[in-house]
């Protein structure tokens, strides 16, 4: 067992926020340069969110952040499958559940700080769908330029927090580590199981 008995109270203490939670080394989370490609090459949420690249943390940044944590929790949300299968229902679907999950990353991150975990810190998962457009989209779709400090903005900054892909994390491997079985979707028509984690210490 990789935690210690004070570890063990904050679990307990967390799954009052969120039932579906999974304790594991930070040794098993995985991050690799060739993640961010997938959010720089096809992913709509490219530098149009705060949460995402280029605003986010670096692959580099993320492993030395890392080697200074000991433990973390995964978050689970399973998704069932969208009633209506296009894919603009289905995504919208997902969307609904991926703001759940950043709310309780966020709220799961506020009690292990309050529990005396300040090193606390919650990665969800995706490009934030906390606003209906975010504040980043807006200024490019009026052709203005972005700028690093253009983040404070943020009409959610309180609870935002970057994805794990835009972080460099293989969510499929560290999946894998932690012992569950990832699978890629290949119909609009499944459902889908969606993770945050939060570092403790």
């Amino acid at each position: 067992m990789i935690m210690s008995k004070d570890l063990d109270s904050l679990l307990s203490d967390l799954k009052t926020v969120h039932e579906d939670l999974k304790p594991i080394s930070t040794g098993l989370v995985v991050v690799a340069d060739w993640v961010r490609l997938k959010c720089r090459y096809g992913c709509r949420g490219y530098g149009r969110h705060f949460c995402c690249p280029p605003f986010a943390p670096t692959p580099q940044e993320m492993r030395k952040v890392l080697s200074e944590y000991r433990y973390a929790v995964l978050v689970r949300i399973q998704v069932p499958p969208s009633p209506d299968p296009t894919p603009d229902s289905a995504r919208t679907h997902v969307f609904d559940y991926k703001t759940k999950l950043q709310r309780a990353v966020f709220e799961l991150e506020r009690k292990a700080f309050i529990s005396g975990y300040y090193k606390a810190f919650g990665m969800s998962s995706s490009p934030c769908h906390l606003c209906k457009v975010c504040v980043a989209r807006e200024k490019l779709d009026k052709g203005e330029t972005l700028e690093a400090n253009d983040a404070m903005l943020c009409r959610h900054r309180d609870i935002v927090r970057p994805s794990l892909e835009a972080c460099g994390i293989d969510v499929f491997q560290t999946l894998r580590n932690a012992g569950y079985s990832p699978e890629v979707l290949k119909d609009f028509a499944e459902g889908v199981d969606i993770f945050g984690m939060v570092l403790l210490e």
